[in-house]
């Protein structure tokens, strides 16, 4: 995704656009091309925190890489929403349509809905609205006690904070977890939280740390996690001793450098699998020179 827009409703709630802005625009600042636009259908936008925003009424031109967001706003109900106009909810459809993604914070759930995009889709809001969501769109599937989902480019978020990580799960789907947890760790997001899978990626998982000297080392690893990089020359990198790195490394994160690069390696492998590369292909791609390491791995964590 290049160009994300978002589009603004009366009484949206600050948190719902600022977190997933900052996310992209964080990502933007370390290289990512992301350029971030604000539509609404009126010039002038009061928050539900009071705070006045400006917007544009002219959509831009988007292509398939492209993304559009539509943040939560207050109310009580999901019937009490701002009412959005046809031509907006068919600028919706057809980003879609034309290979887009589309995607909501909290009750913004509520203008795919109206756009007719939840149908037939896995989807989620606020558990607040939840139940309503599924009333009004009876065609749509409501997951709960999730923090967002993902289903034919139509991404969907619990709510507030969890615009966050839905557009850091966005970033790492565009440039790989390695830019996604850039993001979060100049915005001093502890750890990417996923969204229905079990657990979320080991280079944003196992940076839940505030020790410089272990970032650094991950910085590097995760930089050449496909490459060998022995213990000597990653300590060397960092300015400290095999054992202190171990040691730092081991309270940090509860693994050993290497086991650290092997969790990736074999995170990035099960990605390609489920692309359809072969065993064989996927480890050589990572890194792993005999396969049989590969299977190994794959089979520990069945």
């Amino acid at each position: 995704m290049s160009h994300i827009v978002f589009l603004l409703v009366p009484g949206v709630h600050l948190l719902d656009l600022a977190g997933p802005a900052q996310v992209f625009s964080s990502a933007a600042g370390f290289g990512r091309p992301y350029t971030l636009s604000y539509v609404a259908e009126q010039p002038r936008v009061t928050t539900a925190q009071g705070l006045p925003l400006v917007a544009g009424l002219d959509w831009p031109e988007l292509g398939p890489g492209d993304l559009i967001v539509v943040p939560g706003w207050r109310a009580v109900t999901l019937a009490d929403a701002p009412a959005l106009g046809s031509a907006t909810l068919k600028v919706l459809r057809d980003h879609h349509a034309g290979g887009g993604t589309v995607a909501s914070v909290c009750a913004g759930a509520e203008a795919l809905g109206q756009a007719g995009l939840l149908d037939g889709r896995r989807c989620t809001t606020h558990h607040d609205v939840q139940d309503e969501l599924a009333l009004r769109h009876p065609g749509a599937v409501v997951v709960r006690d999730v923090l967002f989902t993902a289903d034919d480019r139509v991404i969907t978020s619990a709510g507030i904070a969890s615009g966050i990580d839905l557009a850091l799960h966005l970033v790492a789907t565009d440039h790989g977890p390695a830019a996604a947890a850039q993001a979060a760790r100049e915005m001093v997001v502890y750890a990417r939280r996923n969204g229905h899978e079990p657990q979320s990626s080991a280079m944003l998982r196992h940076r839940s740390h505030l020790d410089d000297t272990v970032h650094r080392a991950q910085n590097l690893i995760d930089a050449r996690f496909d490459r060998p990089l022995p213990l000597p020359a990653l300590a060397a990198a960092v300015g400290v001793s095999e054992r202190t790195l171990t040691r730092l490394f081991g309270r940090a994160t509860g693994l050993t450098p290497l086991r650290y690069q092997q969790t990736l390696r074999l995170e990035r492998a099960q990605h390609l699998i489920s692309h359809g590369a072969t065993i064989d292909a996927a480890a050589r791609s990572v890194g792993f020179e005999d396969p049989r390491m590969l299977r190994r791995l794959r089979a520990r964590t069945v």
